[in-house]
């Protein structure tokens, strides 16, 4: 099992105010965990610049332009699902709340959206499958693909919590969005009971040729901003959950996005299960 690792210094350049959960701070965390060595047959790669008409896979030009006028955002990812059998891409700041035309909740452009696209339109993957564990639900997501029923997007997330939709009644145009919201204090039976019940029987019944991870890990238990308790060994089992799914259709194709997670220890050593994971399945 091959598994690489992409990331960007530019990514420690977007700046915010001081005291803000999304911060510089949480790339370098994960760094620190990844520089351990059971993490040495790592192929590790800077991630290229992204082309502009990438990104217009799922935002309009006047966004685009807008948000590069603001700051020049770099970081953005362009993937080649040739290069290993799959992949955990360090990047920053998030991108699952950013609908079409609208940035919100710390993200600029929707990397998991953008990443579902390029796969279909370069790669010539049919049905794309998006799966999101951050504890914030990925309204953008949603948004960008609620009448393509090429995309499934599926979604565990804390409710009532920002930004307030993920309802299990959000279907989809196509019955292809797939919500399975958890509560405060819920932890990982009830997380695992989510998956098992309601998001892997659909995934399979799907049969995605590509699964993309929207790895947000803000419900761990130390995160300062929700109230869910998982651990790192719930993040080792969806892991390799999801790799089951993807050996089933998708020729083991997995490309995982980090999302949120602001407490730095639960971060580095979540993401750390999480790749080692990836690596030994």
């Amino acid at each position: 099992m091959s598994t690489l690792l992409l990331s960007h210094p530019a990514c420690l350049n977007h700046l915010t105010p001081s005291g803000h959960p999304e911060r510089p701070d949480r790339l370098r965390a994960i760094e620190q965990a990844l520089e351990d060595e059971k993490f040495q047959s790592l192929a590790r790669v800077e991630a290229p610049r992204g082309p502009l008409d990438i990104i217009a896979l799922c935002h309009p030009a006047d966004y685009i332009e807008a948000i590069r006028d603001a700051s020049p955002a770099e970081g953005l990812v362009r993937l080649d699902a040739d290069t290993a059998s799959n992949a955990f891409v360090a990047t920053r700041p998030p991108g699952h709340h950013t609908e079409t035309a609208r940035p919100m909740g710390f993200c600029l452009f929707n990397n998991a959206a953008i990443a579902a696209r390029y796969a279909q339109k370069t790669h010539g993957i049919e049905r794309a499958a998006i799966v999101d564990f951050d504890v914030h639900h990925g309204n953008g997501s949603q948004d960008i693909f609620w009448s393509d029923k090429s995309v499934m997007y599926c979604s565990t997330h804390e409710m009532p919590l920002y930004p307030g939709t993920g309802a299990v009644g959000e279907r989809g145009e196509f019955n292809t969005i797939v919500n399975a919201p958890l509560s405060a204090g819920d932890g990982g039976s009830e997380f695992k009971e989510a998956f098992e019940s309601v998001i892997l029987p659909r995934l399979l019944e799907f049969k995605p040729d590509i699964l993309i991870v929207s790895a947000g890990f803000d419900a761990h238990t130390r995160d300062p901003l929700a109230n869910l308790n998982l651990v790192e060994a719930d993040y080792t089992w969806v892991t390799k959950k999801l790799m089951d799914v993807a050996d089933a259709s998708a020729k083991g194709r997995v490309v995982s996005l980090l999302e949120g997670g602001y407490d730095l220890q639960g971060l580095s050593r979540s993401v750390a299960a999480h790749v080692t994971a990836l690596m030994h399945g």
